[in-house]
């Protein structure tokens, strides 16, 4: 009967963690066509500082929106592992994906497509070979598992981390390094999971008639969850306003996960009763995922389809007919042609998009 139960409230999880990526993919759409709208109107910028995005109702409606996936998202880690829950997050990037090339004018090409189906392929191999987490059931239980010598390091040291980037890394770096604002909304990320998985143990013992709301553990994981959503919503905003949607959203997924695995794996040791073949697959699934989103968006600015798959022959016709000179060829030339300058120079001006150039807009 348990394991029935158990077998019940991991396809519940399951469902609410997909209907959650639906709705967080469509929120970085609404978030960006609203912070643009405000560029446009000369507002100060969230990367500045700014706050006018308050103002904007494209705005709210992204927030809504994530608001609605995060509540789904809640609930799916009171019923499934988060190590199953949080890579499922990769059905938002593709979301993301498909919605900005009919928002934001992002085109979708061959790579990208490719880069979608390995993404959904490497879902599919994590669910199949999810973990099973430690039965936590009470807060007493929790309690416990917070106080383990080795979690409390890892909090330490995620909070040192933060407050550095923070108040050190950030006022320097931040406009310029996509990174840092991406790795404080990851690690805090990472601490706000672990507070999801409380309250909803917290709220199933309520539901039960226990005085949770006596527990001093309650209030303490509420409030921390405020605090690292409120940090994580900032950071996120101004990565979001500086640098280009498909760059902040693979880099962000990549990070945030594999935050929140470590998080799990330390607090709630979900990998010690997996077999060999669960292990493999579950980082398999992990890895496939993140190939898939490399696919999807390092060749976003590469014009590439099904048209011009065969490039050998394409380039054997172009160089018969003296219009191609491949970089070898650039090289050993003693004087700098048009040509040669047109090929070296067009990877470094592509480079410069991919990077979060502020050109880029």
């Amino acid at each position: 009967m348990s394991q029935t139960r158990g077998r019940y409230d991991f396809y519940i999880g399951l469902v609410l963690a997909m209907s959650s990526s639906i709705f967080i993919g469509g929120s970085f759409i609404l978030k960006k066509k609203g912070l643009l709208r405000l560029a446009r109107k000369g507002s100060m910028r969230a990367g500045q500082g700014g706050h006018a995005y308050l103002k904007e109702w494209l705005w709210w409606a992204g927030l809504l929106s994530m608001g609605a996936g995060e509540v789904a998202n809640f609930a799916a880690y009171a019923f499934a592992p988060a190590t199953l829950v949080t890579p499922l997050g990769a059905l938002s990037v593709l979301v993301s994906a498909i919605l900005s090339s009919y928002f934001l004018n992002e085109k979708l090409n061959l790579h990208g497509k490719i880069g979608c189906l390995l993404s959904i392929l490497g879902s599919t191999v994590m669910v199949i070979h999810a973990p099973q987490e430690e039965e936590v059931e009470t807060l007493k239980e929790m309690s416990h598992k917070l106080g383990d010598p080795g979690f409390v390091v890892f909090a330490t040291l995620v909070v040192i981390v933060s407050l550095i980037l923070i108040f050190v890394v950030g006022p320097r770096h931040g406009q310029t390094n996509i990174l840092v604002y991406i790795t404080i909304c990851s690690v805090i990320g990472a601490l706000s999971v672990s507070c999801v998985k409380g309250l909803g143990i917290a709220i199933k013992e309520l539901f039960a008639g226990k005085p949770v709301l006596k527990h001093p553990l309650s209030w303490i994981l509420l409030l921390s969850l405020v605090v690292c959503v409120s940090t994580q919503i900032n950071y996120l905003n101004r990565a979001l306003d500086i640098f280009n949607t498909s760059i902040v959203t693979p880099i962000y997924y990549v990070f945030f996960t594999t935050s929140v695995l470590t998080c799990s794996a330390i607090l709630f040791k979900e990998w010690q009763h997996m077999a060999a073949d669960d292990i493999i697959g579950t980082f398999s699934g992990f890895l496939t995922i993140i190939v898939g989103i490399f696919l999807l968006h390092a060749f976003k600015d590469v014009s590439f389809t099904l048209a011009n798959l065969p490039v050998s022959l394409r380039k054997e016709e172009r160089a018969a007919n003296g219009t191609l000179l491949s970089t070898y060829d650039c090289f050993n030339h003693d004087e700098e042609s048009p040509t040669c300058v047109g090929e070296m120079q067009a990877p470094e001006s592509l480079a410069a998009r991919r990077n979060g150039s502020l050109s880029a807009f």
